[in-house]
């Protein structure tokens, strides 16, 4: 491993591409913390220094690890990237029913670079609408007086201070999804992704120190952490599995002649991923568990509860919640008429299926087993966090990195990651992280 990542650093091109990625993360770090004019830091360091114990409400929590943002702080960076994270789910899910949009992604690169315009220039409009929310629904408190149970960090929360920072909060979405951009073209990996995976790998050593705090002052902690620990490896261990597990479908290409040659007749297979649905469904549904809590809460400016966090009835209703969706996304993205027409026109065929409808019904029984086994995981990862929270006394800022989003992010960008740095290495010749015996195995898996 030491030989390899060393081999890293000998190639040039990634060596380049790896301080670049390094180095518009760090601008990105930085302006994450950067304070919006008009707030007082020392009254803003303070206040956090108070609310160091209490956390962060689930729905914020959701916001911060989803778009590597900042909700609740007055930072320039507070919406992080979570606008163009709408924006391209909400143009994902108009493809689908939309036809223009549908005929547009079919046209190819042109097609699609063109679809990502439209994703980046309805990023403005969300922009301002959700730094105006954020304003009236966090930033009001930070200026009540610090006598009053407020930060008073915010001098004076007027009409100036609003408007200045719904412009300075969607400037740092634009710059931020410009860093994404560059470190896509010129870094290693996808930039949005990696921003996210920073700002969800920040919090570790947070929670590090807390568990290291509670382990003194209570040392049967120990062993709940050890425990923790292992809970930790072996979910990392599934997560790994049940993103790389497919479900393969043999195909037959039928035999052809061109001229005097024979062309085609050879045997394929139709990966479809157990997870075909990824992060979307957690998302989806935490979404919809939390923010009727949020805005009532914010509007009441008391405490609401919709559903108590932690309960029966909230597991239960996520659960349900994550199954939906996950069939939900399943059938908008997958096509299985679409893919059998495909197959049909192609030449290649299922054994013991029809071409056609036989073929397309097929499909979409095998996708509905899929999708359950996926469904069925991601259930299970969403609620880990919860159970261990409320049954083993965890601290909820810890017990989040035992599952939900924040594993799935992190997991899956650095399994990419890594295909793509392997690829660098093994395109010049150099060993890969995977030696060609493991290779060999995973292919025959």
């Amino acid at each position: 491993m030491l030989r390899q990542l060393g081999n890293l650093f000998r190639v040039e091109s990634l060596r380049s591409k790896i301080f670049v990625t390094l180095g518009l993360l760090f601008v990105y770090r930085f302006g994450n913390q950067l304070l919006l004019p008009g707030v007082d830091y020392s009254s803003m360091q303070d206040w956090l220094g108070k609310q160091a114990d209490s956390g962060v409400t689930p729905f914020v929590g959701l916001m911060n690890a989803l778009a590597g943002a900042n909700v609740n702080m007055p930072v320039f960076m507070s919406l992080g990237i979570l606008p163009y994270i709408t924006s391209s789910i909400i143009f994902s899910l108009l493809v689908k029913v939309v036809p223009s949009l549908e005929a547009l992604s079919k046209e190819g690169a042109s097609g699609q670079r063109k679809i990502n315009q439209y994703s980046r220039l309805f990023t403005v409009p969300i922009c301002v609408f959700q730094a105006i929310a954020i304003c009236l629904t966090f930033f009001r408190g930070l200026a009540v007086p610090a006598g009053e149970g407020g930060a008073g960090a915010i001098h004076s929360f007027d009409f100036g201070f609003i408007a200045m920072a719904v412009l300075g909060m969607t400037a740092g979405t634009i710059f931020l999804m410009w860093i994404g951009e560059q470190i896509t073209a010129h870094g290693i990996g996808n930039g949005v992704s990696l921003i996210i995976t920073a700002n969800i790998v920040s919090d570790i050593p947070t929670a590090f120190f807390r568990i290291l705090d509670q382990a003194q002052k209570d040392r049967t902690f120990i062993l709940i952490a050890v425990l923790m620990a292992m809970v930790y490896l072996g979910v990392v261990i599934g997560v790994v599995y049940m993103t790389k597990a497919q479900r393969r479908v043999p195909i037959h290409q039928a035999k052809q002649m061109k001229g005097n040659r024979q062309v085609g007749g050879g045997r394929h297979y139709l990966p479809f991923k157990l997870n075909q649905a990824n992060v979307m469904p957690v998302i989806f549904a935490s979404a919809v568990l939390t923010l009727p809590t949020t805005i009532a809460t914010a509007v009441s400016g008391g405490s609401f509860d919709f559903i108590a966090y932690g309960g029966w009835w909230w597991i239960t209703v996520e659960l349900t919640l994550i199954v939906f969706f996950a069939y939900f996304w399943t059938s908008l993205m997958f096509q299985p008429a679409e893919m059998a027409n495909n197959l049909k026109e192609y030449g290649v065929f299922i054994p013991g299926q029809r071409p056609g409808k036989q073929t397309a019904e097929f499909l979409n029984k095998i996708m509905i087993h899929v999708t359950l086994v996926g469904a069925a995981f991601l259930a299970a990862l969403a609620v880990l966090p919860t159970i261990a929270s409320e049954a083993m006394g965890i601290d909820r800022f810890v017990a989040q990195f035992l599952g939900g989003t924040g594993i799935l992010i992190v997991v899956g960008v650095t399994l990419d990651l890594v295909d793509q740095l392997n690829a660098g290495l093994l395109n010049r010749q150099y060993d890969g992280f995977m030696s060609a015996a493991s290779s060999r195995r995973g292919a025959r898996g």
